[in-house]
Protein backbone atom coordinates (compact mmCIF):
# COMPACT_ATOMS: atom_id res chain seq x y z
CA UNK A 1 0.00 0.00 0.00
CA UNK A 2 1.22 3.48 -0.82
CA UNK A 3 1.46 5.56 2.33
CA UNK A 4 1.57 9.00 0.77
CA UNK A 5 -1.10 11.69 0.76
CA UNK A 6 -2.29 12.66 -2.71
CA UNK A 7 -1.38 16.38 -2.62
CA UNK A 8 -3.99 18.23 -0.55
CA UNK A 9 -6.93 16.03 -1.57
CA UNK A 10 -7.85 13.03 0.57
CA UNK A 11 -10.58 10.44 0.11
CA UNK A 12 -12.21 7.80 2.29
CA UNK A 13 -14.08 4.59 1.48
CA UNK A 14 -16.42 3.12 4.09
CA UNK A 15 -17.88 -0.18 2.88
CA UNK A 16 -20.62 -1.49 5.14
CA UNK A 17 -23.14 -4.28 4.88
CA UNK A 18 -25.88 -1.85 3.90
CA UNK A 19 -24.25 1.13 2.16
CA UNK A 20 -20.96 2.26 0.67
CA UNK A 21 -19.80 5.79 1.46
CA UNK A 22 -17.12 7.67 -0.44
CA UNK A 23 -15.93 10.98 1.01
CA UNK A 24 -13.60 13.55 -0.56
CA UNK A 25 -12.03 16.49 1.22
CA UNK A 26 -9.16 18.96 1.06
CA UNK A 27 -6.58 19.22 3.84
CA UNK A 28 -6.00 22.53 5.60
CA UNK A 29 -2.77 21.80 7.49
CA UNK A 30 -2.54 25.34 8.90
CA UNK A 31 -5.84 24.94 10.78
CA UNK A 32 -5.57 21.14 11.25
CA UNK A 33 -8.94 20.65 9.58
CA UNK A 34 -10.60 19.08 6.54
CA UNK A 35 -12.97 20.83 4.16
CA UNK A 36 -15.59 18.34 3.00
CA UNK A 37 -15.96 18.56 -0.78
CA UNK A 38 -18.10 15.60 -1.73
CA UNK A 39 -19.95 12.55 -0.42
CA UNK A 40 -21.24 9.61 -2.44
CA UNK A 41 -23.53 6.82 -1.27
CA UNK A 42 -24.51 3.54 -2.92
CA UNK A 43 -26.35 0.45 -1.60
CA UNK A 44 -24.30 -2.70 -1.09
CA UNK A 45 -26.95 -5.07 -2.50
CA UNK A 46 -25.95 -8.11 -0.41
CA UNK A 47 -22.36 -8.08 -1.69
CA UNK A 48 -20.69 -7.47 1.68
CA UNK A 49 -21.51 -8.93 5.10
CA UNK A 50 -19.72 -8.88 8.46
CA UNK A 51 -16.54 -7.47 7.00
CA UNK A 52 -16.21 -9.94 4.11
CA UNK A 53 -17.01 -9.68 0.41
CA UNK A 54 -19.75 -12.05 -0.71
CA UNK A 55 -20.14 -10.86 -4.34
CA UNK A 56 -17.04 -9.12 -5.68
CA UNK A 57 -18.40 -7.98 -9.04
CA UNK A 58 -21.50 -6.45 -7.49
CA UNK A 59 -19.44 -4.74 -4.80
CA UNK A 60 -17.11 -3.16 -7.36
CA UNK A 61 -20.08 -1.89 -9.37
CA UNK A 62 -21.67 -0.24 -6.32
CA UNK A 63 -18.31 1.10 -5.15
CA UNK A 64 -17.88 2.78 -8.52
CA UNK A 65 -21.31 4.41 -8.17
CA UNK A 66 -20.42 5.86 -4.74
CA UNK A 67 -17.02 7.09 -5.98
CA UNK A 68 -18.48 8.71 -9.10
CA UNK A 69 -21.16 10.47 -7.05
CA UNK A 70 -18.57 11.87 -4.66
CA UNK A 71 -16.30 12.96 -7.52
CA UNK A 72 -19.11 14.80 -9.28
CA UNK A 73 -20.05 16.64 -6.08
CA UNK A 74 -16.44 17.50 -5.28
CA UNK A 75 -15.40 18.30 -8.83
CA UNK A 76 -12.29 16.22 -8.19
CA UNK A 77 -10.98 12.91 -9.51
CA UNK A 78 -9.44 10.59 -6.93
CA UNK A 79 -6.80 7.90 -7.45
CA UNK A 80 -6.11 7.03 -3.81
CA UNK A 81 -8.10 6.68 -0.60
CA UNK A 82 -8.13 5.43 2.97
CA UNK A 83 -10.49 2.52 3.59
CA UNK A 84 -12.32 1.48 6.76
CA UNK A 85 -12.32 -2.14 7.83
CA UNK A 86 -14.26 -4.08 10.43
CA UNK A 87 -15.76 -7.54 10.78
CA UNK A 88 -15.80 -10.50 13.13
CA UNK A 89 -12.33 -11.45 11.85
CA UNK A 90 -10.82 -8.47 13.74
CA UNK A 91 -8.92 -9.34 16.92
CA UNK A 92 -7.44 -6.78 19.33
CA UNK A 93 -5.08 -7.05 22.31
CA UNK A 94 -2.74 -5.09 24.56
CA UNK A 95 0.91 -6.07 24.62
CA UNK A 96 4.28 -4.69 25.67
CA UNK A 97 8.00 -4.84 24.94
CA UNK A 98 11.19 -3.62 26.60
CA UNK A 99 14.83 -3.01 25.68
CA UNK A 100 18.03 -2.29 27.59
CA UNK A 101 19.42 1.19 27.03
CA UNK A 102 22.95 0.88 28.51
CA UNK A 103 24.37 -0.13 25.15
CA UNK A 104 27.84 1.40 25.26
CA UNK A 105 29.75 0.03 28.26
CA UNK A 106 33.41 0.52 27.33
CA UNK A 107 36.46 1.01 29.54
CA UNK A 108 34.29 0.74 32.62
CA UNK A 109 32.15 3.68 31.58
CA UNK A 110 28.36 3.63 31.34
CA UNK A 111 27.51 6.03 28.55
CA UNK A 112 23.72 6.12 28.38
CA UNK A 113 22.74 8.06 25.31
CA UNK A 114 19.38 9.88 25.22
CA UNK A 115 16.45 7.80 23.97
CA UNK A 116 16.09 8.16 20.20
CA UNK A 117 13.57 7.36 17.50
CA UNK A 118 15.58 4.22 16.80
CA UNK A 119 14.99 3.05 20.40
CA UNK A 120 11.25 3.61 20.00
CA UNK A 121 11.31 1.59 16.81
CA UNK A 122 13.07 -1.29 18.56
CA UNK A 123 10.53 -1.33 21.39
CA UNK A 124 7.53 -1.26 19.05
CA UNK A 125 9.00 -4.04 16.95
CA UNK A 126 9.24 -6.15 20.09
CA UNK A 127 5.59 -5.46 20.96
CA UNK A 128 4.67 -6.88 17.55
CA UNK A 129 6.55 -10.09 18.20
CA UNK A 130 3.46 -12.15 18.93
CA UNK A 131 2.61 -15.48 17.33
CA UNK A 132 -0.05 -14.95 14.69
CA UNK A 133 -1.71 -17.56 12.46
CA UNK A 134 -0.48 -17.42 8.86
CA UNK A 135 -3.79 -15.95 7.70
CA UNK A 136 -3.60 -12.91 10.04
CA UNK A 137 -1.59 -9.71 10.04
CA UNK A 138 -1.17 -6.64 12.26
CA UNK A 139 -3.37 -3.75 11.16
CA UNK A 140 -2.51 -1.14 13.83
CA UNK A 141 0.16 -0.72 16.51
CA UNK A 142 -1.01 2.13 18.76
CA UNK A 143 1.27 3.22 21.65
CA UNK A 144 -0.46 3.69 24.99
CA UNK A 145 2.45 4.71 27.24
CA UNK A 146 6.17 4.31 27.80
CA UNK A 147 8.13 3.49 30.96
CA UNK A 148 11.75 4.55 31.51
CA UNK A 149 13.19 2.52 34.41
CA UNK A 150 10.60 3.16 37.16
CA UNK A 151 9.09 6.30 35.62
CA UNK A 152 5.63 5.41 34.27
CA UNK A 153 3.02 6.97 32.00
CA UNK A 154 5.47 8.81 29.77
CA UNK A 155 4.00 10.10 26.53
CA UNK A 156 7.25 11.07 24.84
CA UNK A 157 10.50 9.49 26.08
CA UNK A 158 12.65 11.04 23.34
CA UNK A 159 15.69 12.71 24.91
CA UNK A 160 15.31 11.03 28.30
CA UNK A 161 18.02 8.74 29.67
CA UNK A 162 17.77 5.51 31.59
CA UNK A 163 18.74 1.87 31.61
CA UNK A 164 15.46 0.33 30.39
CA UNK A 165 12.71 1.45 28.02
CA UNK A 166 9.35 -0.29 28.02
CA UNK A 167 6.45 0.33 25.65
CA UNK A 168 2.77 -0.58 26.06
CA UNK A 169 0.71 -0.76 22.87
CA UNK A 170 -2.70 -1.74 21.55
CA UNK A 171 -2.54 -4.14 18.61
CA UNK A 172 -5.31 -4.60 16.06
CA UNK A 173 -5.02 -7.70 13.86
CA UNK A 174 -7.17 -8.72 10.91
CA UNK A 175 -7.59 -11.46 8.34
CA UNK A 176 -4.97 -11.10 5.62
CA UNK A 177 -7.42 -12.40 3.03
CA UNK A 178 -10.16 -9.94 4.03
CA UNK A 179 -7.73 -7.01 3.84
CA UNK A 180 -6.31 -8.14 0.50
CA UNK A 181 -9.76 -8.58 -1.06
CA UNK A 182 -10.86 -5.10 0.01
CA UNK A 183 -7.72 -3.49 -1.35
CA UNK A 184 -7.92 -5.32 -4.67
CA UNK A 185 -11.58 -4.37 -5.13
CA UNK A 186 -10.69 -0.69 -4.91
CA UNK A 187 -7.64 -1.14 -7.13
CA UNK A 188 -9.94 -2.63 -9.75
CA UNK A 189 -11.32 0.92 -10.13
CA UNK A 190 -7.86 2.47 -10.27
CA UNK A 191 -7.94 3.61 -6.63
CA UNK A 192 -4.80 2.96 -4.63
CA UNK A 193 -5.42 2.28 -0.93
CA UNK A 194 -3.16 4.46 1.24
CA UNK A 195 -4.10 2.52 4.36
CA UNK A 196 -6.76 0.43 6.07
CA UNK A 197 -8.27 1.89 9.25
CA UNK A 198 -10.17 -0.02 11.93
CA UNK A 199 -13.70 1.40 11.81
CA UNK A 200 -14.15 2.69 15.40
CA UNK A 201 -10.76 4.45 15.23
CA UNK A 202 -11.94 6.35 12.16
CA UNK A 203 -15.35 7.10 13.71
CA UNK A 204 -13.69 8.47 16.85
CA UNK A 205 -11.73 11.18 15.06
CA UNK A 206 -14.60 13.54 14.14
CA UNK A 207 -16.93 12.39 16.94
CA UNK A 208 -14.85 12.51 20.14
CA UNK A 209 -13.37 15.49 21.97
CA UNK A 210 -10.03 15.97 23.70
CA UNK A 211 -11.60 15.78 27.17
CA UNK A 212 -13.47 12.57 26.32
CA UNK A 213 -10.28 10.87 25.11
CA UNK A 214 -8.39 12.02 28.19
CA UNK A 215 -10.95 11.33 30.93
CA UNK A 216 -12.54 8.18 29.55
CA UNK A 217 -15.13 7.35 26.90
CA UNK A 218 -16.24 4.40 24.82
CA UNK A 219 -17.40 4.61 21.24
CA UNK A 220 -19.99 2.09 20.03
CA UNK A 221 -20.36 2.04 16.26
CA UNK A 222 -23.56 0.16 15.38
CA UNK A 223 -23.37 -1.06 11.81
CA UNK A 224 -25.71 -3.27 9.86
CA UNK A 225 -24.18 -6.69 10.62
CA UNK A 226 -21.47 -5.82 13.15
CA UNK A 227 -21.00 -3.48 16.09
CA UNK A 228 -17.51 -2.11 16.80
CA UNK A 229 -16.36 -0.92 20.22
CA UNK A 230 -13.33 1.15 21.26
CA UNK A 231 -12.56 2.28 24.83
CA UNK A 232 -10.36 5.33 25.46
CA UNK A 233 -8.78 6.62 28.65
CA UNK A 234 -5.78 8.77 29.58
CA UNK A 235 -5.41 9.90 25.99
CA UNK A 236 -5.14 6.52 24.29
CA UNK A 237 -7.14 3.47 23.29
CA UNK A 238 -7.36 0.78 25.97
CA UNK A 239 -9.60 -1.86 24.43
CA UNK A 240 -11.41 -2.54 21.16
CA UNK A 241 -13.55 -5.34 19.77
CA UNK A 242 -16.15 -6.32 17.18
CA UNK A 243 -19.37 -8.18 17.96
CA UNK A 244 -21.11 -9.98 15.06
CA UNK A 245 -24.53 -8.39 15.42
CA UNK A 246 -25.97 -5.10 14.21
CA UNK A 247 -29.08 -3.22 13.21
CA UNK A 248 -29.96 -5.63 10.38
CA UNK A 249 -30.90 -8.16 13.08
CA UNK A 250 -33.72 -5.81 14.06
CA UNK A 251 -34.89 -5.69 10.45
CA UNK A 252 -34.80 -9.49 10.23
CA UNK A 253 -36.81 -9.79 13.48
CA UNK A 254 -39.50 -7.48 12.10
CA UNK A 255 -39.61 -9.38 8.81
CA UNK A 256 -40.07 -12.72 10.60
CA UNK A 257 -42.57 -11.38 13.12
CA UNK A 258 -44.78 -9.70 10.51
CA UNK A 259 -44.05 -12.18 7.70
CA UNK A 260 -43.03 -9.44 5.28
CA UNK A 261 -40.03 -8.78 3.04
CA UNK A 262 -36.72 -7.47 4.36
CA UNK A 263 -37.18 -4.31 2.31
CA UNK A 264 -40.63 -3.63 3.79
CA UNK A 265 -39.36 -4.45 7.29
CA UNK A 266 -36.59 -1.86 6.91
CA UNK A 267 -39.13 0.78 5.92
CA UNK A 268 -41.29 -0.01 8.95
CA UNK A 269 -38.26 0.06 11.26
CA UNK A 270 -37.24 3.51 10.08
CA UNK A 271 -40.77 4.93 10.21
CA UNK A 272 -42.32 3.37 13.31
CA UNK A 273 -39.77 1.55 15.49
CA UNK A 274 -38.58 2.86 18.85
CA UNK A 275 -35.58 1.45 20.70
CA UNK A 276 -37.44 1.92 23.98
CA UNK A 277 -40.97 0.52 23.78
CA UNK A 278 -42.29 2.50 26.77
CA UNK A 279 -41.74 5.69 24.77
CA UNK A 280 -43.83 4.46 21.84
CA UNK A 281 -47.59 4.71 21.40
CA UNK A 282 -49.97 1.85 22.05
CA UNK A 283 -52.74 3.70 20.22
CA UNK A 284 -50.89 4.57 17.04
CA UNK A 285 -51.33 1.63 14.66
CA UNK A 286 -50.19 1.05 11.12
CA UNK A 287 -51.28 -1.39 8.42
CA UNK A 288 -49.10 -4.29 7.37
CA UNK A 289 -49.99 -6.19 4.17
CA UNK A 290 -50.29 -9.96 4.64
CA UNK A 291 -50.86 -11.88 1.41
CA UNK A 292 -54.27 -10.68 0.19
CA UNK A 293 -55.26 -9.36 3.59
CA UNK A 294 -53.72 -6.88 6.00
CA UNK A 295 -53.10 -6.62 9.71
CA UNK A 296 -52.87 -3.75 12.15
CA UNK A 297 -50.02 -3.47 14.64
CA UNK A 298 -49.22 -0.74 17.14
CA UNK A 299 -45.93 1.11 17.46
CA UNK A 300 -45.60 -0.24 21.00
CA UNK A 301 -45.98 -3.88 19.96
CA UNK A 302 -43.42 -3.45 17.19
CA UNK A 303 -41.01 -1.65 19.51
CA UNK A 304 -41.06 -4.44 22.08
CA UNK A 305 -39.31 -6.71 19.59
CA UNK A 306 -36.92 -3.92 18.62
CA UNK A 307 -36.05 -3.20 22.25
CA UNK A 308 -35.30 -6.87 22.94
CA UNK A 309 -32.74 -6.96 20.12
CA UNK A 310 -31.18 -3.63 21.13
CA UNK A 311 -30.85 -4.90 24.69
CA UNK A 312 -28.81 -7.81 23.36
CA UNK A 313 -26.52 -5.51 21.35
CA UNK A 314 -25.92 -3.17 24.29
CA UNK A 315 -25.34 -6.05 26.69
CA UNK A 316 -22.65 -7.52 24.42
CA UNK A 317 -21.12 -4.08 23.95
CA UNK A 318 -21.16 -3.47 27.71
CA UNK A 319 -19.36 -6.76 28.28
CA UNK A 320 -16.57 -5.58 25.96
CA UNK A 321 -16.36 -2.22 27.71
CA UNK A 322 -15.97 -3.98 31.06
CA UNK A 323 -13.11 -6.07 29.64
CA UNK A 324 -11.08 -2.88 29.45
CA UNK A 325 -11.16 -2.86 33.26
CA UNK A 326 -11.82 0.87 33.43
CA UNK A 327 -15.59 1.12 32.97
CA UNK A 328 -15.88 2.95 36.31
CA UNK A 329 -13.42 5.56 34.99
CA UNK A 330 -15.34 6.42 31.82
CA UNK A 331 -16.23 9.97 32.82
CA UNK A 332 -17.96 10.70 29.53
CA UNK A 333 -19.67 7.33 29.19
CA UNK A 334 -20.56 6.22 25.68
CA UNK A 335 -20.77 7.87 22.26
CA UNK A 336 -22.93 6.13 19.65
CA UNK A 337 -22.10 6.23 15.94
CA UNK A 338 -23.08 4.26 12.85
CA UNK A 339 -26.36 3.81 11.04
CA UNK A 340 -27.91 1.82 13.90
CA UNK A 341 -27.43 4.80 16.23
CA UNK A 342 -30.15 6.69 14.36
CA UNK A 343 -32.91 4.46 15.77
CA UNK A 344 -35.53 6.54 17.56
CA UNK A 345 -35.19 6.76 21.39
CA UNK A 346 -31.92 4.85 21.39
CA UNK A 347 -30.30 7.28 23.85
CA UNK A 348 -32.81 6.70 26.71
CA UNK A 349 -32.47 2.92 26.29
CA UNK A 350 -28.67 3.06 26.24
CA UNK A 351 -28.64 5.29 29.33
CA UNK A 352 -30.76 2.79 31.19
CA UNK A 353 -28.89 -0.36 30.12
CA UNK A 354 -25.33 0.95 30.31
CA UNK A 355 -25.90 3.07 33.41
CA UNK A 356 -23.63 5.86 32.16
CA UNK A 357 -23.92 9.05 30.07
CA UNK A 358 -24.70 8.45 26.41
CA UNK A 359 -24.77 10.83 23.43
CA UNK A 360 -24.90 10.61 19.64
CA UNK A 361 -21.51 11.01 17.96
CA UNK A 362 -22.06 13.47 15.16
CA UNK A 363 -18.98 14.12 12.98
CA UNK A 364 -18.24 17.73 13.94
CA UNK A 365 -14.57 18.01 15.01
CA UNK A 366 -11.84 19.22 12.63
CA UNK A 367 -14.24 19.61 9.71
CA UNK A 368 -15.00 22.83 7.89
CA UNK A 369 -16.99 23.99 4.91
CA UNK A 370 -20.51 22.91 4.02
CA UNK A 371 -20.75 19.72 6.06
CA UNK A 372 -24.39 19.92 7.15
CA UNK A 373 -25.39 17.28 4.60
CA UNK A 374 -23.12 14.75 6.34
CA UNK A 375 -23.64 15.45 10.03
CA UNK A 376 -25.40 12.20 10.98
CA UNK A 377 -23.74 9.45 13.06
CA UNK A 378 -23.76 7.17 10.00
CA UNK A 379 -21.19 9.46 8.34
CA UNK A 380 -18.68 9.42 11.21
CA UNK A 381 -16.46 6.73 9.68
CA UNK A 382 -16.37 8.20 6.17
CA UNK A 383 -15.45 11.64 7.50
CA UNK A 384 -13.02 10.19 10.03
CA UNK A 385 -11.10 8.58 7.18
CA UNK A 386 -10.48 12.06 5.75
CA UNK A 387 -8.93 13.08 9.07
CA UNK A 388 -6.71 10.01 9.36
CA UNK A 389 -3.69 11.34 7.38
CA UNK A 390 -3.98 14.68 9.20
CA UNK A 391 -4.47 13.62 12.81
CA UNK A 392 -2.96 10.15 12.93
CA UNK A 393 0.51 9.89 11.43
CA UNK A 394 0.68 6.12 11.74
CA UNK A 395 1.47 6.00 8.04
CA UNK A 396 4.62 8.14 8.54
CA UNK A 397 8.02 6.50 8.40
CA UNK A 398 11.24 7.06 10.31
CA UNK A 399 12.43 9.28 7.47
CA UNK A 400 10.43 12.09 9.07
CA UNK A 401 12.80 12.59 11.98
CA UNK A 402 11.51 16.05 12.86
CA UNK A 403 8.36 14.44 14.30
CA UNK A 404 8.92 10.95 15.74
CA UNK A 405 6.56 8.57 13.96
CA UNK A 406 5.26 6.94 17.13
CA UNK A 407 4.54 10.38 18.59
CA UNK A 408 2.55 11.15 15.49
CA UNK A 409 0.39 8.12 16.10
CA UNK A 410 -0.35 9.41 19.58
CA UNK A 411 -0.92 12.93 18.27
CA UNK A 412 -4.62 12.22 17.83
CA UNK A 413 -5.00 10.69 21.27
CA UNK A 414 -2.66 12.94 23.26
CA UNK A 415 -2.43 16.37 21.70
CA UNK A 416 -4.86 17.39 18.99
CA UNK A 417 -8.08 16.54 20.83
Amino acid sequence: MNNSVDNEIVAGLDIGSENIFCSIGSIDKDNSSIKLLGLGIAPVLDSFKKGSITNRNSLIEQLEIAVNEAEVMAGKKINSAYMAITGDHIRCMNTQGAIALNRNKTNGSNDNKPISVYDIQRVLELTQGIALPPDRDILHTIPQEFIVDTLEKIDNPIGLTGKRLEGHVHLVTASTTAMKNLIESAEELGININGLVFKPLASAMPALTKDEIKLGVSIIDIGSTTTSIAVYNEGSIRHSAVIPIGSSSITNDIAVMLRISIEKAEEIKIKYASAKSSLSSEKLEFEVPLNEESQMISENELSQYVEARMEEIFQLAHNEIKRAGIDSNLTYGVVLTGGGAQLRNIIPLANELLNMPVRLGKPENYLSGNKDFADDPVHSTALGLLLWPLLSNEQKTLQHNTIPWWDSIKQFFKELF
